[in-house]
This record gives structure tokens, C-alpha cells and sequence, in this order.
């Protein structure tokens, strides 16, 4: 009997801590076990008893990445348990704060956690010194997120404009305009990364995914639509319950949801890009064909690739949004709580995030429930290694390890706001 075992103690280029364990007999896969040991949060517990204005800014909490769409899906879901009804303005005000942390969101993952994978250098720091200007674009994409974030949020992290019915204060149209130079060279950006993701070189990998993204429409979606997949499903965010659900897994402290009959499924941008192409603005539908990306497509790497087309749909919504925008009359609307239970999902930059919450007659929260688009890519992940895992065994222990991390990273798992991620451990039996 033999061991070999293969550890990355401290990986940096993914939001979270976890634990990859590989067990092997006579060179085939056995065991595989992709462990998340992040202690829980209770944040479900935190908002019981809370007021309902409470809600967005406890939420937003939850991520430092993503603080945006806990914060849309959360008001999202009680508007409808009262039947506030935000108007256009409002409903494009919150539109942009999401194309704020999308740009933000995918320019990070794709220069500063992505691309060291295809370029071959352990980190962003040491790409910079061979591939100065790529980063310096990364970092100069990911502040026009920032900066838009900035003036719709009230700050970078964690916005604190927003509210139940819409927001404290809305910005003047002089405001959102004088963005619009930054935001058309972000645009331009954007086109260039398209192309410079497009270039690069991915494995041969294509799993069956059943895909997951709401759809809307009319619009690329965002803040609105109905969940659909590639499958045939087309369910309102109130029967998402009906159809997945939260199982414990024993190897790890986060819940996987699954669709419940059939397992593990897909969200995030390979998800939204595939039921969703025909929602994108023409120009952007012909900047991703020059490059052959189009829909069907389901090699995971390449997802880095589509990150790139959201950024660059992200910034040319953003300019649209900015140029043709009013200012409200007020920049929430009235209303009034009452007992019920609301649902809601927006896109998070890493997929579907669904919202439940129960309340009593003043508007305290009874009841929380939060589905992030992680847990829901957990078992996805695990099956995309699965089946990755036995075509890399004859690779040296060290390309193997960056592929199997690789795996991972193409989803940009967001498991917590740690810096450490990945441990991986190979036992092999003779």
C-alpha cells in the first residue's frame, strides 16, 4: 500500500476556506470529498425579530464581494410580501448598483484570481511583472465598479443607500453623467478582455449540466425574472422551495441545495449566458460571436470567458442606464407592513440568490431564509471533479494540483470572507 499526498496550505485567489480530499485505489478514483469547514454565521437567526428596514443592511453583510445582491434579493422579497411597487427610476437605480458589483465582481475574479491559472504564475502579483498593463487594466476596471458603487451606495463595501421601498437618497443626473467617460472606457476594457480571454488555452472538459438562471423578458437578467434551465424548467422565485432543496453533506459545514430528483445544477454567468443570450444588447451578442462564443457552449474553463462578456454587458448597461436616466420625485416609495411571506431571487455575480422571509403584522422578521449561489454550486463542483479527476491522474503531482484548483476556481466559489481556500490531499492505495 502506498500514500501520496498533495496539500496547498494557503491559496489566496478564492473567497473562503475549504478542503479537497482525493482518496485513490490502484489509480482510480474512490473518494472525493470537497470540504467546506467555514463556521456557520446564523445570519438566518440574526434577522429574527428584526424590523424589516433592518434587513438590507444586515444582509449586505454577508459578503464583502457581493453585498449588492443579498441586499436586492432581501428587498425584493419584502416588497412583495407588502406590495410596494417601486417605480422606473427606482427600478433602474437598482439595476445600475448591480451592474456596479458585477463589474467590480467578475474584474476581480478574472485578472486577479483567474488569469494567473492560464498564464502559469502562482498569483496576480507575479503576473503583474511580466503583464503590467493586464493588471493595471484589471485594477482600473475593477475601481469604475468601485467608484459607480461609491456614488450609488454610499461607499465601496458594504452600500448603505439602500432600502426597503428603494433608496435613502438618489443621485442627481449631473452625477450619474459625469461617470459616463470612465464608464465607456471601461467599455472599451472590457471588448479588449473579451478577446484576451477568448485567446487562451482551456482543457478539453464538457460535462451534461442542467443550467439555472432567472429570465426576464426583456432584459439580461438581474434583479427580476423567473427561474428557468435548460431542462424545461420555468418556476416563479415562491416555488423555489418546490423544487430544490438543502441537504447536510457530513464532510461539510455548508448545505448543498439540490434540485430536488435529480442532484446537482449550475448557476452563475455559463448558466445565464446559455438560457440568456438572446437578452443581450445586439452589440454586445456580436462581440461575443467575433470571439465564438455563443450559446451551448459547456466547457467549464472557458467560464472566465464569459465572465469577460458580462463585464463588458455590465459596462454598456451601466452607460445606457446613466445617459437616459431621470431623477425620481422620491427616491423610495411608502409602505405599509403587514403579515405574509415573501419571496425573491436576483443574480449574484456568482449565480442565483433566493430570498424567503416571514413577517408579522408590524414588519419584524419571524422567519429567514437564504440560498447563496455557492451552496448551490457545492455538488456541481464536486461532480465536475469527479469526472475531471480521471483524465489528469498521469499528471505530475504539482500540474495536477493546479488543475483540480483550477476546476474550482472556475466557478469563483465565494465560501467566506477568509483568505485561505484550498487543501488538497491525495491518498493513494496500491
Amino acid at each position: 500500500m502506498s500514500e501520496k499526498v498533495i496539500r496547498v496550505d494557503a491559496l489566496a485567489r478564492v473567497e473562503g476556506e475549504g478542503f479537497l480530499h482525493i482518496k485513490l485505489r490502484k489509480g482510480r478514483l474512490e473518494e472525493l470529498q470537497f470540504r467546506i469547514f467555514e463556521p456557520p454565521r446564523f445570519f438566518e437567526a440574526f434577522l429574527r425579530g428584526k424590523s424589516f428596514m433592518e434587513v438590507p443592511d444586515i444582509t449586505s453583510r454577508i459578503c464583502g464581494i457581493c453585498p449588492v445582491a443579498y441586499q436586492m434579493s432581501s428587498v425584493h422579497a419584502l416588497e412583495s410580501v407588502f406590495g410596494a411597487k417601486p417605480g422606473p427610476e427606482i427600478r433602474e437605480l437598482r439595476r445600475l448598483l448591480y451592474c456596479a458589483e458585477w463589474i467590480e465582481s467578475h474584474a476581480l475574479h478574472i485578472f486577479m484570481l483567474h488569469a494567473p491559472d492560464f498564464l502559469g504564475y502562482p498569483d496576480a502579483l507575479a503576473m503583474a511583472k511580466k503583464h503590467k498593463a493586464l493588471v493595471e487594466m484589471g485594477l482600473k476596471l475593477k475601481k469604475t465598479g468601485n467608484d459607480l458603487m461609491t456614488l450609488l451606495g454610499g461607499r465601496e463595501i458594504h452600500p448603505v443607500s439602500v432600502r426597503v421601498g428603494g433608496f435613502y437618497k438618489a443621485p442627481t443626473a449631473a452625477q450619474l453623467k459625469a461617470l459616463a467617460p470612465a464608464l465607456e472606457w471601461a467599455r472599451g476594457a472590457a471588448e479588449e478582455t473579451l478577446r484576451f480571454t477568448a485567446g487562451l488555452d482551456f482543457p478539453v472538459f464538457e460535462p451534461d449540466y442542467e443550467f439555472v438562471s432567472l429570465r426576464h423578458p426583456d432584459e439580461y437578467p438581474l434583479n427580476e425574472g423567473r427561474i428557468v434551465s435548460n431542462r424545461g424548467l420555468d418556476i416563479p422565485a415562491a416555488d423555489f422551495n418546490r423544487v430544490f432543496e438543502e441537504v447536510h453533506q457530513p464532510h461539510s459545514n455548508a448545505l448543498h441545495c439540490v434540485k430536488k430528483g435529480s442532484g446537482p445544477y449550475m448557476v452563475g454567468p455559463m448558466a445565464r449566458f446559455n438560457l440568456n443570450f438572446d437578452r443581450l444588447p445586439a452589440k454586445v451578442r456580436r462581440s461575443c460571436e467575433k470571439v465564438k462564443l455563443v450559446p451551448g457552449m459547456r466547457n467549464p474553463f472557458r467560464s472566465i470567458v464569459v465572465r469577460a462578456a458580462e463585464l463588458l454587458f455590465a459596462c454598456d448597461e451601466a452607460l445606457r442606464i446613466v445617459s437616459t436616466y431621470r431623477e425620481p420625485k422620491k427616491p423610495f416609495v411608502e409602505l405599509e407592513p403587514r403579515a405574509g411571506e415573501g419571496h425573491a431571487a436576483t443574480e449574484a455575480p456568482r449565480g442565483i440568490l433566493y430570498h424567503r422571509y416571514r413577517t408579522d403584522a408590524k414588519g419584524a422578521i419571524l422567519e429567514a431564509q437564504i440560498v447563496p449561489p455557492t451552496s448551490q454550486n457545492q455538488g456541481r463542483i464536486e461532480a465536475d471533479l469527479r469526472e475531471f479527476i480521471p483524465g489528469i491522474l498521469k499528471l505530475p503531482k504539482e500540474q495536477f494540483t493546479l488543475r483540480c484548483e483550477q476546476a474550482v476556481r472556475n466557478y469563483d466559489p465565494c465560501i467566506s470572507c477568509a483568505t485561505h481556500f484550498l487543501k488538497v490531499t491525495v491518498d493513494d492505495e496500491a
